[in-house]
């Protein structure tokens, strides 16, 4: 793996959910010079594969099985969670309980568990158009949102400018999308996100392949920043 990060005391630890082959985790080391310490992963080929290139690595299941607090603590969490019921070419059962893509509840209950630096989260384009179900929070009512007007009572003439139902709006029948679903939680998580989506063909691959990738750091770490500074930025004050 890669290794040109000579700035650090130690190498930044990464622990890896959904692993399959370990693609995001060879991009993700390589980025950060990081080293996985752990991976959860269910399918037996994926399983063997990942072993072989991570000889000696604690695989922890079922990630729905998982006692987080009893998981070493990492300082980048990444994962792509998966993407049958969220992908235009699946049954678009979409991101929800009980579906498997749904299990990306899981990966946030890690997030918050653990409190890593660095989220890094990839999957599909349909991420972007497929339905999306967030569960209540606990004790939550629908009276709990805040019942006042957004403007003020002279501005009611304002209020009144777009009163149609297909217009944007308060409107319970607004679509949640899966990818808002997840900026969502990881807003919930006091996380600050960004996205981009990337063809293969930008990295040489003959085909387009978009994938959907979204990093996600501690509210107060200055600029996400993780991997240590250069040799020119180090003889900076």
């Amino acid at each position: 793996m890669c290794d040109d990060h000579p700035h650090r005391d130690r190498p930044l630890r990464v622990g890896s959910l959904f692993s399959g082959y370990g693609g995001l985790d060879l991009a993700v080391e390589y980025a950060t010079g990081g080293e996985t310490i752990w991976f959860s992963e269910i399918n037996d080929p994926s399983i063997r594969v990942f072993a072989r290139h991570w000889p000696g690595i604690p695989n922890l299941g079922d990630i729905s099985a998982v006692d987080w607090a009893t998981v070493p603590p990492v300082d980048v969490l990444i994962g792509g969670f998966p993407c049958q019921d969220i992908s235009t070419v699946g049954k678009s059962a979409g991101l929800a309980p009980g579906t498997r893509s749904g299990l990306w509840s899981h990966m946030a209950a890690a997030i918050d568990a653990l409190q890593p630096k660095l989220v890094v989260i990839e999957n599909v384009r349909g991420l972007l158009s497929a339905p999306a179900i967030r569960p209540a929070p606990e004790g939550a009512t629908p009276d709990a949102r805040n019942p006042d007007d957004a403007t003020s009572e002279p501005a009611t003439a304002v209020r009144n400018l777009e009163p149609d139902p297909w217009l944007l709006g308060d409107e319970p029948t607004r679509p949640l999308r899966a990818h808002g679903a997840v900026l969502g939680d990881l807003a919930d998580l006091r996380r600050t996100a960004r996205w981009i989506g990337l063809p293969a063909s930008l990295a040489g691959a003959p085909h387009h392949r978009f994938r959907v990738f979204i990093t996600a750091y501690r509210q107060g770490l200055v600029s996400g920043r993780l991997w240590p500074r250069t040799p020119h930025e180090a003889a900076r004050p």
